[in-house]
């Protein structure tokens, strides 16, 4: 790794259930990338706000706890996003924690896209419903995002060499994009 500053990351967990096939993706995902990357890194697991957010229709609504968790999303410098398929979407609440973000903190934010699901049906979800949504806060979607389906789980632990595949193709193609803004980024006067 050099010597550049931390790359501040969220990692967005918009699961549930705990354990999580999702988080289990995600922390995969990561742990390729931080090999190659210095990430400062902060987890935010849905099932952990689910009672913060889910009676709040406006953002001044928000417990702290939430606010915190909405406030780190927005200045992150990378997000990595990850939600289960549930009838062919994404889950409700995980929709409406978008609703509550600030839309231009949102702007030029690169962001890794994944998803988890019971079959190789639900796919395409990443295509259809994560990228268009993040697509709306005019953030910056990465080429290759991963979905894993049941199957490539065993005792809740990523097992798919095909799987594992399509993360280093993902992080192949991430690591330019953040080493770019990273680099931008130290060039800017503070």
């Amino acid at each position: 790794m050099s010597t550049q500053r931390s790359i501040r990351t969220v990692i967005l967990n918009g699961s549930l259930a705990r354990p999580s096939k999702t988080r289990s993706l995600l922390d995969a995902l990561h742990a390729q990338l931080h090999t190659q990357l210095p990430l400062e890194t902060l987890h935010i697991d849905l099932v952990d706000l689910f009672e913060d957010i889910g009676t709040c229709l406006w953002r001044e609504q928000l417990p702290e706890r939430a606010m915190r968790a909405l406030q780190a999303i927005e200045t992150a410098d990378f997000l990595i996003v990850g939600a289960p398929v549930f009838r062919g979407s994404v889950p409700g609440l995980f929709k409406h924690l978008f609703d509550l973000l600030d839309t231009p903190a949102m702007a030029d934010k690169p962001v890794l896209l994944a998803a988890t699901g019971g079959s190789q049906r639900h796919a395409l979800v990443i295509e259809h419903q994560l990228r268009p949504l993040l697509s709306f806060f005019q953030t910056l979607t990465l080429p290759v995002g991963v979905y894993a389906s049941a199957e490539d789980f065993q005792d809740g632990r990523l097992h798919s060499a095909a799987v594992d595949a399509r993360i280093a193709l993902a992080v192949q193609t991430t690591v330019p994009v953040l080493q770019a803004l990273a680099s931008a980024k130290e060039l800017l006067p503070v």
